[in-house]
């Protein structure tokens, strides 16, 4: 027990004496980072003019994304400026809803939009060598002002009365290079659980995801998003999320690990009393 104490305090004071690593670094989405600038206010790219197709990058993070030219429709991430807390329904997909700061995003003018109907829809592959520490999300336009007044599809959260428990609960999963899972963690977008009705939520403004959870091994983000309100073809609330402000750092060297504990086991042999 006494030298499990010792070789535990020898690596911690040889942890602290390490520096911290450097190059953490905070991606973004605004001009000139992205491949493709966004043409003008208003705007956002949802891959029908993507070149290459399938994705986008900027910090060195791709995002996917798969747009269906028959349909007009796409899945996986957009990236946007637009402005827009009042208008209701489909037309409106591409607005986060930062109410305190005009639908702008967190500090800046661009946000990424995820459309993610089914989990793994929207993935984010991250650089090499970095695991991801937070991000800051919030709701869009479309989806927070269904959940506050419904819509043709979708229920009033809270129903008529405002005690039916509804939720829309974004999961973030963590996969490694084999896509095997890494850890996961969950964020409530809106939240009527409780029993006292004025705790009840909807976000409405830019809040910290903490992703220190998901394994250093992490190299792959994967955003699912559920409801309370579901139907026979599945959730009814539209499926939708932005995100701004992806904070990164490098993952430790396991070398550098390596030589923090043989440090340690040499300061142990150092210090045992000779008999």
């Amino acid at each position: 027990m006494l030298l499990t104490r010792r070789l535990a305090a020898a690596l911690t004071l040889l942890a602290a004496a390490v520096p911290p690593a450097l190059g953490q670094s905070v991606v973004t989405f605004e001009n000139p980072t992205l491949a493709q600038p966004l043409a003008g206010p208003n705007a956002f790219q949802n891959g029908s003019t993507l070149s290459p197709a399938g994705s986008f990058t900027t910090g060195g993070t791709t995002f996917n994304n798969t747009y269906t030219a028959a349909f007009d429709s796409w899945s996986g991430w957009a990236y946007s400026n637009v402005t827009n807390l009042t208008t209701a329904g489909f037309t409106n997909q591409y607005a986060a809803y930062n109410v305190s700061g005009g639908g702008t995003g967190d500090g800046s003018a661009n946000y990424a939009v995820a459309s993610a109907f089914a989990p793994g829809d929207s993935t984010i592959a991250l650089p090499a060598g970095q695991r991801a520490l937070s991000a800051r999300v919030t709701n869009t336009t479309y989806a927070a002002l269904s959940i506050r007044d419904g819509d043709p599809f979708a229920k009033k959260f809270g129903g008529a009365s405002g005690n039916d428990p509804d939720f829309f609960r974004l999961t973030v999963t963590g996969r490694d290079a084999q896509n095997a899972p890494t850890g996961s963690v969950e964020f409530y977008l809106a939240d009527f659980r409780f029993a006292d009705n004025a705790r009840d939520y909807t976000v409405k403004d830019w809040t910290t995801l903490d992703l220190t959870g998901l394994g250093v091994a992490t190299t792959t983000l994967s955003f699912g998003l559920d409801s309370s309100d579901v139907g026979a073809f599945g959730m009814n609330t539209p499926a939708y999320f932005a995100l701004d402000n992806l904070a990164l750092t490098p993952v430790p060297e396991p070398a550098a690990v390596g030589v923090v504990a043989a440090a340690g086991l040499v300061a142990l042999r150092r210090r045992r009393p000779r008999r």
